[in-house]
């Protein structure tokens, strides 16, 4: 197979990178399916047929470069992110190549902006990290949400998850951004991300329909403290759960999560619920969907597939979604994936 247009999916062997290279074959893409477990992906090749196999390892700069050679763009797709994300940058970099990956890591995430904006935008390569569920939908949506405003006062992204069995990527990732932490707790307030030991507090929020009113977490932190701040002039972005989803995440015995469809998903569903406030003016963005790891697969690749249209807000650099990309164009290109609502 000719790879001169492929799109490479570094860690396809994954609970999330299967949905990815199923998403990129059905649009038509060339795939390079890569890893470091050479068996896995022969053996995911034998599946699907049509992918090129090309292993590589994060500590092997000179096989990363053999996987990216002749490619037109790259998704990581394998946590932690604190280890695989700088190596894939920077492979990515050496063969011009737009990189997007999936990263949930609050920490890998600030990396990334923090190591490898320079470069990105001196080579004229956009770099897109956090382009999934957490950090990419809800950047897309508060930016959507916002629509003319260029600051608000404040932002708030609550989830709404009917249960969250964790993939043994989410757990390892988890376990990572822990113990980088030492064990604290983060939030993003006054402009900035402060780490803190406070007691994880819980209140009501009133999610649309058929949700209605539910416990959440307070300060549940995730992505959308890194991407949506990046772009948008705001001091304070909270993040919440519902209880019973970040329970599910923290039980040891919680299984992963098995496919009730014949597109592999789980039978968990979601809401995204966006409040934004400026000046006393409200607006709100809602995403319902299914299976938060398989709405990830659409948001990638939509992703890879605007890059290389030229369908983007900027040309080079690290930039989250909502930076890259009209933010309500590409929520209306997620259906069906995805159901939005979003202010008139």
């Amino acid at each position: 197979m000719s790879t001169a247009a492929a799109v490479v999916v570094y860690g396809a062997t994954g609970h999330t990178g299967r949905f990815i290279v199923s998403e990129l074959r059905k649009r038509g893409f060339a795939v390079v399916i890569s890893g470091r477990d050479a068996a896995q992906l022969e053996a995911l090749a034998a599946e699907w047929g049509d992918v090129t196999v090309r292993p590589a390892t994060v500590d092997d700069a000179n096989s990363l470069d053999r996987a990216l050679s002749g490619a037109a763009a790259v998704i990581n797709c394998a946590g932690p992110f604190a280890v695989t994300g700088g190596p894939v940058v920077e492979a990515a970099l050496r063969a011009a190549i737009p990189y997007v990956d999936v990263a949930a890591e609050i920490e890998a995430n600030v990396s990334t902006f923090a190591d490898h904006a320079e470069a990105a935008r001196k080579a004229g390569t956009p770099v897109v990290p956090a382009m999934a569920f957490y950090g990419g939908l809800g950047d897309l949506l508060v930016t959507a949400a916002m629509g003319e405003w260029t600051a608000a006062d404040e932002v708030h992204v609550a989830y709404g998850l009917s249960s969250w069995h964790p993939t043994a990527g989410t757990r390892a990732a988890g376990q990572v951004s822990h113990e980088r932490r030492g064990g604290r707790r983060l939030r993003f307030a006054d402009g900035a991300l402060q780490y803190h030991d406070d007691k994880a507090a819980q209140q009501e929020w009133l999610f649309p329909e058929p949700l209605g009113r539910r416990t959440v977490f307070a300060e549940f932190t995730m992505a959308d403290v890194v991407t949506v701040p990046s772009h948008l002039a705001v001091p304070a972005v909270t993040t919440y759960m519902t209880v019973e989803a970040a329970g599910d995440l923290a039980g040891a015995d919680t299984p992963a999560p098995e496919p009730v469809d014949a597109l592999g998903r789980s039978d968990q569903t979601f809401v995204v619920d966006v409040l934004v406030r400026a000046g006393g003016v409200e607006r709100r963005a809602t995403a319902r969907g299914q299976d938060i790891y398989a709405v990830t697969a659409p948001l990638a690749v939509e992703a890879v597939q605007r890059i290389l249209a030229g369908h983007t807000r900027t040309t080079g650099g690290v930039a989250s979604a909502g930076a890259m990309f009209d933010a309500a164009d590409f929520l209306r290109a997620l259906a069906p994936h995805v159901s939005v609502e979003l202010p008139h």
